[in-house]
């Protein structure tokens, strides 16, 4: 008898067969459950402008954004971000806009809380929508973004947003210490079950550039970058500090972004903390994606899916991507 553990006792192939047997051994899904769909926000009404640089995707107005959202519920996305495009009347170095209570923000939240109060609401708390510089925060006479005064800000538009009924804030700035701040305003506010997502490892990455088109913050940032607080690209160490902070100060949630090129992130964090990791495909991934798609060099479906199940292998939770909707179609429709 061969009782040889090897080739031909083994042939890992027998299992990739059939169809059946693939699907049997599979060890990752994406499903519906794993998606966010960040959306871009405009003042008006019957308001669609295309982004040049991502192509598909649109900034809405709030009665648009509210048809949007009742599609997404049908077709079981469980949540979205919201990304404000801000009038630049409305921008100042110390961006008061951010907290406003009649703020685009706010007034999208209690819409749509309103009307699909199903809709899980992430929002944005950062600052860079809101600056006439198009930092995340408030900064000196020499540019530097200053901590603590930001932090204080961002304290302020947090609640605003929780007030609003935001679900889940998710502070984007990097900010040493903002979390345990804004932890602690929501539960002295009585905000208590308001969740916290922490963008705690974000890279100070090339992958952005389209998101800033779509916000409107690329002309204000002036060729600047944002080294002295998102992280080095070279650092993997210091994101597991970086997450260790944010859950000692009440994270609930931890985000990784960029998302593909920072896949062994997301596994050392989930490998490390066990916590609900989300990754960010960020709008460097997606134009990339659709360049290749509308040039025909990538077949768009397989490779879009590819893409997140990619995601779901690292470790991550849920997944922010502009493709969650047409994912979602394609899941519903069995693929």
């Amino acid at each position: 008898m061969n009782t040889n553990r090897y080739f031909p006792a083994s042939r890992p192939r027998r299992m990739r067969e059939q169809d059946f047997s693939r699907r049997l051994m599979a060890e990752h899904k994406l499903t519906v459950d794993d998606l966010i769909y960040p959306l871009f926000i405009v003042e008006g009404e019957q308001q669609r402008e295309s982004i040049a640089s991502m192509p598909g995707i649109e900034r809405l107005s709030l009665d648009l954004l509210l048809e949007e959202a009742k599609e997404l519920v049908a077709l079981g996305i469980p949540a979205i971000a919201l990304f404000p495009v801000v009038p630049a009347a409305k921008k100042s170095l110390n961006a008061e806009e951010a907290w406003q209570p009649d703020a685009l923000v706010q007034r999208a939240v209690k819409l749509l809380k309103q009307q699909v109060p199903e809709l899980g609401i992430i929002t944005d708390v950062a600052l860079d929508p809101f600056t006439t510089h198009g930092q995340d925060g408030i900064i000196d006479d020499n540019g530097y973004v200053l901590n603590d005064i930001t932090t204080e800000a961002l304290v302020k538009q947090a609640l605003s947003h929780a007030a609003a009924g935001a679900d889940i804030v998710a502070p984007s700035d990097m900010m040493d210490g903002r979390i345990g701040a804004i932890r602690e305003a929501l539960e002295d506010a009585g905000y208590v079950n308001t969740r916290i997502l922490a963008y705690s490892a974000k890279y100070a990455s090339s992958y952005y550039g389209p998101f800033r088109d779509a916000v409107g913050s690329a002309g204000n940032l002036k060729g600047g970058n944002k080294k002295t607080y998102q992280m080095d690209p070279a650092n993997s160490n210091e994101a597991l500090h970086e997450v260790a902070l944010d859950l000692e100060e009440g994270a609930d949630m931890v985000m990784v972004k960029p998302g593909m090129p920072y896949l062994d992130i997301v596994r050392r964090v989930k490998d490390e903390f066990g916590v609900p990791t989300f990754a960010y495909q960020v709008s460097g991934e997606y134009a990339m994606h659709m360049a290749a798609i509308q040039n025909g060099w990538l077949a768009e479906q397989p490779v879009i899916m590819e893409s997140l199940l990619a995601f779901k292998r690292a470790g991550a939770d849920g997944i922010l991507t502009y493709f969650a909707k047409k994912v979602a179609i394609w899941l519903k429709q069995g693929a």
